[in-house]
């Protein structure tokens, strides 16, 4: 009989396991910790929608749209995409199920998402994101709040450190034409010099040129006018108003005048939060305001803002979590299985972490419990017919023992 081949893991996915779960679990679990104290709400969307809503939202010339989406018909023949952010499903959950109504509106989600790109450290085509959103809300104070948010996050699970904050201004509308027009003229003066990619982007998005890592293009991005030259009043007041706000709140920056968004509904802030940790990749977490990205979608003109970040990334930079093993009752004499059983669920009850080892050989469990690296162990056995019971602990405090002992007495009196 042939040997069946057992198929690998597709190329850009992830198994995660063992100490690489429990930094995974780290991140969402301060995640979710961290947004109820800016109450922001937990929300659920589809992991895929009609492909108009990204293609409409994120843009058709974007590489992530042109290149990188995972898109595919159903069988009623409609094109159907999966997730490759969450921004653009929020934005027609709000239309789409009247969520206008609670506005100013501020949502977390997390989850996987999909982007068909070449796999590299920290980077995968199944990935992880967490997300928050504040939709309905024109005011500055709310890119402060969520900016506050993401600080607050990063100190929290220990990554602050070489860590920082860059930050820009997109301007207004008026304020992005008027640069838009700079840099075409700029860069149409110096066409013969670009990288094809540039070519390409000054036909279809110029502003991106300005991201270029290409040496063929880093001379003439840098001459490039920056912004500031083109702000008008209002958009450098809520600038201004923007900085002002975090520094009251504590919060480091440093202003990138190059950190720039692509498509014509962003508007006034655009950030990013860069280490050197991950090599030339260091962006863990980026957002901005998008003022026009409802209005895209067919709504009526709202304003937004959010960012996102890689629970993936975020994993990398973490210290390993420490490990608090259960506590491992073990029946060392045949006919104490029910025993141990009753114990653990009584454990359980109670609410403290526990299992049972009653395979096998009496002889040798201890030793078993022992490989799960339990806190502490408490064996139960036979000696001239009467029951032993005996606790060690294996880095388990006195407290935590007696604690122990207390749930699991009534269990033990009730078996005698």
């Amino acid at each position: 009989m042939a040997r069946i081949q057992t198929p690998n893991r597709v190329r850009g996915t992830q198994d995660i396991f063992g100490s690489d779960q429990r930094r995974f679990a780290q991140v969402l679990d301060t995640f979710d910790r961290v947004r109820k104290l800016y109450c922001f709400q937990r929300v659920e969307i589809p992991m895929f929608e009609a492909t108009e809503v990204f293609a409409r939202s994120i843009g058709e010339t974007t590489d992530v749209v042109s290149k990188e989406m995972y898109t595919f018909p159903d069988r009623g023949g409609d094109s159907l995409t999966l997730r490759p952010e969450f921004t653009a499903g929020i934005a027609r959950a709000y239309l789409t199920e009247g969520w206008q109504q609670f506005a100013p509106l501020k949502v977390a989600t997390s989850g996987a998402v999909f982007r068909y790109e070449r796999p590299q450290k920290g980077r995968y085509r199944q990935f992880h994101q967490i997300d928050a959103e504040i939709l309905g809300a024109p005011e500055p104070a709310a890119d402060v709040e969520l900016l506050t948010l993401a600080d607050q996050l990063l100190h929290e699970l220990g990554i602050a450190d070489g860590v920082t904050l860059q930050l820009n201004t997109l301007g207004d509308a008026e304020t992005r034409d008027a640069w838009r027009a700079a840099l075409v003229a700029h860069f149409e003066a110096h066409r013969g010099d670009l990288s094809e990619d540039s070519l390409t982007r000054l036909d279809k998005n110029p502003m991106r040129i300005l991201d270029s890592k290409d040496p063929r293009d880093r001379p003439i991005a840098d001459a490039a006018l920056g912004i500031d030259d083109f702000l008008t009043e209002e958009a450098r007041a809520f600038f201004d108003a923007v900085t002002a706000g975090l520094d009251a709140a504590g919060v480091k920056w440093t202003r990138n005048d190059r950190l720039v968004r692509g498509l014509d509904y962003y508007r006034h802030t655009a950030f990013e939060f860069v280490t050197d940790r991950l090599g030339a990749q260091g962006t863990v977490l980026a957002g901005g305001r998008y003022d026009g990205l409802v209005e895209s979608l067919g709504g009526q003109p709202t304003a937004g803002v959010g960012w996102a970040a890689g629970v993936e990334r975020l994993a990398m930079l973490l210290e390993e979590p420490e490990f608090a093993g259960p506590v491992n009752v073990i029946a060392e004499s045949t006919g104490l299985e029910l025993l141990a059983t009753a114990a653990v669920a009584a454990l359980r009850r109670g609410g403290v972490a526990a299992e049972a080892t009653i395979e096998g050989s009496p002889r040798k469990r201890f030793d078993k419990a022992l490989k799960r690296k339990p806190s502490q162990t408490m064996s139960l056995s036979l000696r001239d017919g009467a029951l032993q019971v005996s606790q060690r602990g294996y880095g388990a405090g006195q407290d935590a023992i007696d604690q122990v002992r207390a749930i699991v007495d009534p269990v033990i009196a009730a078996h005698k």
